[in-house]
This record gives C-alpha cells, sequence and structure tokens, in this order.
C-alpha cells in the first residue's frame, strides 16, 4: 500500500531540514505547503487534467537535442512511442495533426534521429530509394497510361485477365485398408 500525503510531505520536509537548519515555524510552514502542493497534484492526477507543462509549452520548443516533451501529459522522453500516444487514445498521424506538426516529423530526441539519418546513409538507403524511384518511373512510363497489367521482375508487364481465377480444390484419394485383419474380423 502506498505512503500517505501526510507520509510523503513529511519525508520531503525531513530531508530538507537534514540539509539546511531550519525553525520550528519554518518546519511548520513548510510541511504545510509541501502537503497542500501533494494534494493539489493528486487531485489534478485524479481528474485526468493536463499538466501544467503541457498547456504552457509550444509544440515547436518540444522537440529538443537529448528528449522530447510528450504535449498530452508533460512527460519527458528520448522517444514518444505509439504505446505511450495510445495511453492518451491518439495514434501518430493524430497527434502530429492536433499539435501542428508536419506529418513526417519524428516524434523522438534530436540526436536519435540523426543517429538513424546517419546510419541508414551509411548503408546506403537513400542512395538505393533514389534508385528504386527511377526504375519505378521507368516501369510506369514503358507500361503505358492505361494503367493495366503488372510489372514483372524483368520489367516487362503482363496483361491481367479478365476472369478471376478460380480455386480448385481436389479430393484425397482414399488411402487402401492395410492387409490383414480388420479389428471387427475374428478368427
Amino acid at each position: 500500500m502506498g505512503k500517505t500525503l501526510v507520509e510523503m510531505a513529511a519525508e520531503l520536509v525531513q530531508a530538507q531540514c537534514s540539509s539546511r537548519n531550519m525553525a520550528t515555524d519554518e518546519i511548520t510552514s513548510s510541511l504545510q505547503a509541501t502537503y497542500n502542493a501533494l494534494h493539489a497534484l493528486q487531485s489534478g492526477e485524479e481528474k485526468g487534467e493536463v499538466a501544467a507543462v503541457a498547456g504552457t509549452m509550444k509544440p515547436e520548443k518540444s522537440i529538443q537535442k537529448h528528449k522530447i516533451t510528450c504535449l498530452e501529459c508533460g512527460k519527458e522522453f528520448q522517444m514518444i512511442s505509439a504505446k505511450h500516444l495510445a495511453s492518451h487514445g491518439l495514434t501518430g498521424r493524430e497527434y502530429r495533426k492536433k499539435w501542428g506538426f508536419s506529418l513526417r516529423q519524428p516524434l523522438c530526441a534530436k540526436v536519435l534521429s540523426e543517429r538513424r539519418k546517419k546510419a541508414s546513409k551509411d548503408r546506403g538507403l537513400p542512395a538505393n530509394l533514389i534508385k528504386f524511384q527511377e526504375q519505378r518511373k521507368k516501369k510506369s512510363a514503358a507500361g503505358g497510361a492505361s494503367g493495366k497489367g503488372t510489372a514483372t521482375r524483368k520489367g516487362k508487364v503482363a496483361a491481367k485477365s479478365a476472369a478471376p481465377r478460380k480455386t480448385v480444390i481436389r479430393k484425397r484419394a482414399a488411402k487402401p485398408a492395410a492387409s490383414g485383419t480388420t479389428g471387427s474380423e475374428s478368427k
């Protein structure tokens, strides 16, 4: 079972007293202020209110070098995962639209995004992507404007048949009976 608010407030004030000398009236006022702050946080959490940080932060300031702040709850992450967004009832696309981000904006810290970009360049991914796009354009230009047919591996276009494929169901042949006597026969 968790600690009560009074116990948590007492522990916080006790830690504060151990680091510096406090008068008796300072201790009581600090204890009351700490308790009130904890109570306000707990009641806000129960109501499901958005943290004050999320309401005051501009979306473009939420993505920083080493962290990204969730604008829904104010928590800081290296990357906002789909699982976290699901806890707010959102998808990545909905979150980006709601807060005015580009749909291509990665929901991660800038360092992580740069690291991924560098790793993909080291693997030759952008060059391969450009080659693929060029091949795709050539194939679509060769295929004509009709859009009928499918591309094969050799770049030729095979015409689709108008009739749908028929599914053939084959029955299994009955297995021949084992030689010898069966359980119903008796000697």
